[in-house]
């Protein structure tokens, strides 16, 4: 039951309290698990290109940017209060003074390294500045938590508060950048459209607009003797947030007394994704990126991914094109759709009358078309490559979580095991269909895919509903490939000190 007061919160919030109820519902019972069939691997489900094939996808990308429409989709409305969450830990602990190797072994590498982060210069000004004291000080003084007061607080860098996009992932000799930036500089080496023009979409927080903006001015001016750099944003409608619940399957509550509203997870931005209109759309994660010196793999494999996109969409509108001149050939179009598009067709479809082939193999290739790297496993968290049943008995290759699968079924866990690969978010997608008009977005999601993750607020774990993923559920009927990527072009930062990893010290 819902107390007049948390009743009052939800309705201001423009959800529904049977929306509501029905989250609660499912966050404690749980959500149906996805039956996965196998997982994808190289000899089933997963492509790798010989240097002769990447340099031709390489050349075809290459023409089809000198006057194609390009635009990078980075979701980046996320907080980074997870990043940050071990710190934070450390700082909300009343308890402890001084963090060592087996309590807060994340607080302890952070403090022994902390001249190696890129935004250490800037913490340690703000410190001298209000406290008159440096980090090197503070810290021969057990002053662990005032450090700590200038990183995660209002009191300085407030980086607990504030998304990725804002946080300095890197050091230059002669500047420090934002993760932010390094998506502009990545999208300059392989993003340009025709003009010279670098488009990227930024999907983050209303809160942040102005900070963003502000930076934004500054980063336009500096790289326009480059390209000519357009930036938009969009927001996660408020709408779409969702409820969370405690440990105890209780509704989260902050300190304040206030419900915890959550974003629904980057599944909402489908929404987002189905305003933009593009000729290709790169998609990629805002924490996702590497310093200058090892951009070159993700630059190559980029522009790789998309000349395969190219190709593939290019057989698939004169296949639909030959259906709806009465000239297709059946076989040559069913082996396209086996090989190529990676569906292998339901016992019953070879009992079907000809028409009914030709019109349920044109409902398969008129469909939205991504193309995702995926790299091999090596222990991340986050979703792989699996062949699924579909719903017309189909299997289709899916990108599918963890928490979606039934691990206490051996069988589903052992399938799970197996899986060699990774899903590093890394995409390229078309949303036009073979007339150049743009699907609706809308008509491809599995709304049965809604899933339930684990979290935490300020130091306190939670399980929230999340709604189907962008690139699971979110993507579910559209055309799927998968395209083997080296591990040089997955390096995320999840946690404050995935920034010590070599790929992020210049």
């Amino acid at each position: 039951m819902l107390k007049d007061k948390e009743l009052q919160q939800i309705i201001n919030h423009n959800i529904t309290v049977d929306d509501v109820n029905w989250q609660l519902n499912y966050l404690k019972k749980g959500f149906n698990f996805i039956d996965i069939f196998k997982s994808a691997d190289l000899n089933s489900g997963i492509l790798r290109f010989t240097n002769k094939q990447k340099n031709e996808l390489l050349k075809i990308y290459d023409k089809f940017s000198e006057n194609g429409n390009i635009l990078k989709f980075i979701p980046a409305s996320g907080a980074a209060s997870r990043m940050f969450k071990d710190l934070l830990a450390f700082y909300n602990d009343n308890t402890v003074k001084i963090p060592d190797k087996n309590n807060y072994s994340v607080a302890y590498e952070f403090f022994v390294n902390i001249k190696k982060f890129a935004f250490y210069d800037k913490l340690n000004y703000l410190l001298k500045n209000d406290e008159n004291l440096t980090v090197t000080e503070c810290l021969s003084k057990n002053k662990y938590k005032l450090i700590l007061d200038f990183l995660l607080t209002d009191k300085g860098l407030n980086y607990a508060n504030l998304p990725k996009a804002l946080i300095y992932f890197h050091k230059y000799k002669s500047e420090i950048r934002t993760s932010f930036e390094e998506h502009i500089v990545e999208g300059i080496l392989y993003g340009k459209s025709n003009n010279n023009i670098v488009n990227l979409h930024f999907t983050i927080s209303q809160n942040n607009l102005n900070d963003i903006k502000q930076i934004e001015k500054t980063l336009i001016k500096k790289y326009t003797s480059k390209v000519n750099v357009n930036i938009s944003y969009s927001y996660q409608d408020k709408s779409t947030d969702t409820i969370a619940i405690d440990m105890d399957n209780k509704i989260f509550v902050k300190d304040n007394g206030e419900i915890l509203f959550r974003p629904g997870g980057h599944g909402a931005l489908i929404n987002n994704l189905n305003k933009l209109q593009s000729d290709i759309i790169f998609i990629k994660n805002i924490d996702n990126v590497v310093v200058d010196n090892l951009k070159q793999d993700t630059v190559i494999y980029k522009k790789i991914l998309a000349g395969y996109l190219l190709k593939i969409q290019n057989k698939i509108f004169n296949y639909i094109k030959q259906i709806n001149n009465n000239s297709i050939d059946i076989s040559d179009v069913e082996g396209f759709v086996n090989k190529y598009l990676q569906i292998l067709f339901p016992d019953k479809y070879f009992n079907f009358s000809k028409d009914d082939k030709i019109n349920f193999i044109k409902s398969k290739l008129n469909r939205p078309i991504r193309v995702c790297g995926m790299v091999k496993n090596q222990g991340e968290p986050g979703g792989g490559p699996f062949w699924v049943k579909h719903y017309d008995d189909s299997y289709q290759l899916q990108i599918i979580e963890k928490s979606q699968i039934n691990i206490k079924n051996k069988e589903q866990e052992k399938i799970m095991k197996k899986a060699k690969y990774f899903n590093p978010v890394d995409l390229v997608i078309s949303t036009k269909n073979f007339k150049g008009e743009y699907f609706n977005l809308n008509n491809f999601i599995d709304k049965k895919t809604n899933f339930i993750s684990k979290k935490s607020f300020n130091g306190r774990e939670l399980k929230a509903f999340e709604l189907p993923g962008l690139w699971n559920g979110a993507m579910s009927d559209w055309n799927t490939i998968f395209v083997e990527v080296p591990l040089t072009t997955f390096n995320p930062v999840k946690i404050v000190n995935d920034l010590l990893r070599p790929v992020h010290i210049n």
